[in-house]
């Protein structure tokens, strides 16, 4: 079985041999953070896949603010790259929740959470403990948050 980052590899020679700009250089930056990740702290270290996938998490939302920033500052044309790119980082993320799954997951840790006596806004903290390990990868957190805040209320 390859790991992510070696198929993250192997598609960046495919995207140089087919020349294809927008992908190459987007695995380059994607593989860059990775191994930035790798060297970050005391010592190196291989990152798991799971670890990867946070990695690319990561620069598929950097992808996405950019892209408003660039739509607002009138630069349609670098807004539209930004948004093929995160959208091509997309294809190596598992598949996002609906709405639909996120609430019902959300409305699920509510109960939980009010069982154990946690009530009201306050019960925030609460709630996103139990959730985040649920959906982690799985949904973006501001979502997840909104979710969590809405049903709150």
């Amino acid at each position: 079985m390859t790991t992510l980052k070696a198929k993250l590899q192997e598609d960046l020679t495919t995207a140089i041999r087919a020349r294809d700009e927008l992908h190459s250089s987007t695995l380059r930056l994607t593989l860059s953070a990775i191994t930035n990740a790798e060297v970050a702290g005391k010592e190196a270290r291989v990152l798991s896949d799971e670890e990867v996938l946070k990695v690319i998490a990561k620069e598929a939302k950097k992808r996405r603010e950019a892209a408003e920033a660039f739509a607002q500052g009138g630069r349609p044309e670098q807004a539209a790259r930004e948004t093929a790119e995160g959208e091509f980082l997309d294809t190596y993320l598992p598949k996002q929740l609906t709405d639909e799954e996120l609430t019902a997951i959300v409305t699920q840790a509510v109960e939980e959470a009010r069982a154990a006596g946690a009530e009201g806004p306050r019960a925030m903290g609460a709630v996103m403990k139990i959730v985040n390990p649920k959906v982690a990868g799985l949904a973006d957190g501001g979502r997840v948050a909104a979710v969590v805040k809405q049903q709150l209320a």
